[in-house]
C-alpha cells in the first residue's frame, strides 16, 4: 500500500510544530533534573541519553508493530553517522544543560543549521552566498556573547553547548543524505535502535543504579523526545518548511518557561542579548534557504 500524503492544513501545522518545541524542550528540563540532585544522586549525560535511546526506541517499536512496518534497504552506513553525531549531540546538550540556563543551551544548539551549512561546504559540494554567510556570522556573535568571554562571567559549560549544536550540524548532513531515500517513520525507528546500541556501549562506565524516580523522568524524557519528533514530522508534512519552520524558536520559550517554574532560574540580560541574536541569524538562515529551495522548484 502507498501511504496517503497528509493534506495541507497550515493551522494544524503549527500547533503540531508548537508541540514539538513544548516536547522538546521538556527533554532538556528533564535531563537537568537527572543530571543534578534534585531526584537524587545526579546522573551522567550519557547514561541520561542512554535512557532517552531506549525508551524512545520502546515507542517506535511499539508503532511499528502495530502498523505492521516493512523495513526497506536502510542505507546503514548513513543511519550509524547520522545516529553517531545525534547520540553525541544529544549527550553534550544534556550535559550542558545541567550547568547553564536552559534558554541559553537551547539558544546555542540554534546552531545546528549554521554548522550544517559551512559542512555541506567540503562534504556536500554545496555553494554558499554572502547572505547565507552573514546569517552565519550573525548567529556566531550570539553565540559569542552567550559565552561571556570575559574572566568574571564566562561559561566554560556553553562550550559543550557549542559542541553539541556542530554534533547536530554534523547530523543534519547525514540527514540530507537519507532524506528521499526512505521514508520518515524507518528513518527514526532505525535512528533509535542504532542509538540503543551505541548509547549503551558508551555508559558501560559510567552507570549508575537509578531510584526509581530516575527510571521514571528516563522514561518520560524518551517518550517526550518520540513525541517530539512524532510531531515535527507530521508538521512538516502538513505544511511548506518555510512555513512551519520559525515556529522551531520557541523551544527557547518553552525552556526558559520551564527552568524558571522548576529551578527558579530567570534569564539575563546577556541571554536575552544572545538568543535574539542567534534566532536572528538563523531566521535569516532559514529565509535564504526557503528563497532558493523556491527558485530551484518553482
Amino acid at each position: 500500500m502507498i501511504p496517503q500524503i497528509p493534506a495541507p492544513n497550515p493551522r494544524l501545522a503549527m500547533v503540531l510544530m508548537l508541540s514539538s518545541t513544548a516536547f522538546m524542550a521538556a527533554t532538556t528540563l528533564m535531563a537537568k533534573a537527572l543530571g543534578t540532585d534534585t531526584l537524587g544522586d545526579p546522573l551522567h549525560p550519557l547514561q541520561i541519553s542512554h535512557g532517552r535511546f531506549i525508551f524512545a526506541f520502546l515507542f517506535y517499536a511499539t508503532a511499528a508493530v502495530v502498523v505492521r512496518l516493512r523495513v526497506r534497504r536502510p542505507a546503514l552506513h548513513l543511519h550509524l553517522g547520522r545516529t553517531l553525531f545525534g547520540w553525541g549531540g544529544v549527550s553534550c546538550l544534556f550535559a550542558a544543560a545541567t550547568f547553564i540556563p536552559l534558554g541559553d543551551a537551547t539558544a546555542i544548539s540554534f546552531l545546528n543549521p549554521v554548522f550544517a551549512m559551512m559542512l555541506a561546504i567540503p562534504l556536500l559540494g554545496e555553494r554558499v552566498g554572502p547572505w547565507r554567510w552573514a546569517a552565519a556570522g550573525v548567529a556566531l556573535i550570539g553565540a559569542l556573547v552567550l559565552l561571556r568571554p570575559t574572566p568574571d562571567s564566562f561559561q566554560p559549560a556553553a562550550l559543550i553547548a557549542l559542541a553539541s549544536a556542530l554534533l547536530f550540524g554534523m547530523e543534519i548532513i547525514f540527514i540530507k543524505k537519507l532524506a528521499g531515500r526512505e521514508g520518515p517513520f524507518q528513518i527514526l525507528l532505525i535512528n533509535n535502535g542504532l542509538g540503543v546500541v551505541i548509547s549503551s556501549l558508551a555508559v558501560i562506565a559510567f552507570w549508575q543504579v537509578p531510584s526509581m524516580a530516575q527510571w521514571a523522568v528516563m522514561g518520560s524524557l524518551g517518550l517526550c523526545m518520540a513525541m517530539a519528533q512524532a510531531c515535527f514530522i507530521n508538521a512538516v508534512a502538513r505544511a511548506e518548511t518555510s512555513f512551519v519552520a520559525p515556529f522551531s524558536y520557541a523551544t527557547l520559550v518553552f525552556a526558559s518557561l520551564y527552568d524558571w517554574a522548576v529551578f527558579t532560574q530567570i534569564p539575563d540580560a546577556i541571554s536575552y542579548l544572545g538568543a535574539g541574536i542567534i534566532i536572528s541569524g538563523a531566521a535569516l538562515l532559514a529565509w535564504r534557504e526557503a528563497l532558493a529551495a523556491a527558485r530551484a522548484f518553482p
